[in-house]
């Protein structure tokens, strides 16, 4: 394995290299949950790196390369557990219109090596902030007005949940009642706190309140800055730093996953003791939800300039969870 760099402590292993190479290294089924947010292939060209999957000239040579992966993915889960899988549809290169359907293959792809889809989350975004983003004509105004058989929709984000195969031997069960932490922009309503710390979960109205919330088939209560609340009184981040990672070739698309969709996943699907896999770490988001709710973690990540920015990120989870209690963790705002 031909690694460019690393950092390893007893909490998590940030591995600078390609994340197929480091996979394979891993033991079997020793994984208790992955997260993470592919290259997508046609819309952005990470680096020149021969290994970057977002390289391939094709969609056919991208699944072939991101089948390696699959494949070991499906070896180092643990029985039972869960692939979380960000994606979107992707804007057909060299169209006009029309969207090449990624979640569709990444389902069939993840059936062939021994996960079954559990169903997919659409996460909301604001379609005018897409349209400045991509520059897509078709999501313009004057697309509209012009022929709207030509105008389309901003394609959401999703979240792909797949299960490996076989029996889960440690079950996730929210010990204490259930969910105490919310993530997202809704405010929880006052008159629930009072049932945050009862331990029967039948009664615990709090934790059904954030259940209603992550079982929405649409997450419309994502933050997207870090300028924005948790809902319930925290000051903790929505984003991490990004753009001190870009060299400056870089596309001015760097947008690292929020982190209320990582520390759902990690509420949802995991345990304190587990192992948390990210194969494509970026600038540290999926590390940092990991390590900021207890549970151990795995990153790689082939690009120099996000690895560096990612080991500065998650060197400060520590600090950011004490400047969290401190100020209160789980003040109601009034």
């Amino acid at each position: 394995m031909a690694l460019i760099d690393q950092v390893i402590t007893e909490r998590y292993a940030l591995y600078n290299g390609d994340c197929v190479e480091v996979v394979c290294d891993l033991p079997a089924n020793s994984v208790g949950l992955s997260v993470y947010s592919p290259p997508f292939c046609g819309l952005y060209n990470y680096s020149s790196d021969d290994r970057d999957m977002s390289n391939n000239a094709t969609y056919d040579g991208f699944y072939a390369h991101y089948e390696f992966l699959v494949r070991q993915l499906s070896r180092v889960t643990k029985p039972g557990r869960i692939n979380a899988v960000h994606c979107m549809d992707i804007p057909n290169p060299g169209q006009k219109t029309g969207y090449h359907d990624l979640p569709g293959r990444l389902i069939e792809l993840h059936a062939r090596h021994g996960f079954d889809f559990q169903g997919r989350v659409c996460i909301w975004k604001e379609p005018l902030a897409v349209a400045i983003r991509t520059r897509l004509k078709h999501l313009q105004h004057k697309a509209l007005v012009k022929d709207s058989s030509g105008a389309t929709i901003a394609a959401a984000d999703y979240l792909l949940i797949f299960r490996k195969r076989g029996e889960n031997t440690e079950a996730i069960t929210h010990e204490g009642g259930g969910l105490k932490e919310y993530y997202g922009a809704n405010q929880v309503p006052a008159d629930l706190w009072q049932y945050r710390d009862e331990p029967e979960q039948s009664q615990n109205k709090f934790s059904h309140w954030i259940w209603r919330q992550y079982a929405s088939s649409v997450w419309m209560d994502i933050r997207t800055a870090n300028s924005q609340s948790a809902g319930d009184g925290r000051k903790c981040k929505a984003i991490l730093s990004y753009k001190d990672a870009r060299d400056p070739d870089d596309e001015k698309h760097v947008h690292p996953l929020q982190l209320d969709v990582i520390h759902r996943a990690v509420q949802l699907w995991s345990n304190p003791s587990d192992v948390v896999l990210t194969p494509f770490m970026g600038v540290g988001s999926e590390v940092y939800g990991a390590l900021y709710q207890g549970r151990r973690a795995i990153g790689v990540e082939l690009k120099e300039s996000y690895f560096r920015q990612a080991v500065k990120n998650i060197s400060e989870v520590n600090q950011d969870m004490r400047d969290d209690n401190a100020i209160g963790l789980f003040q109601v705002a009034s």
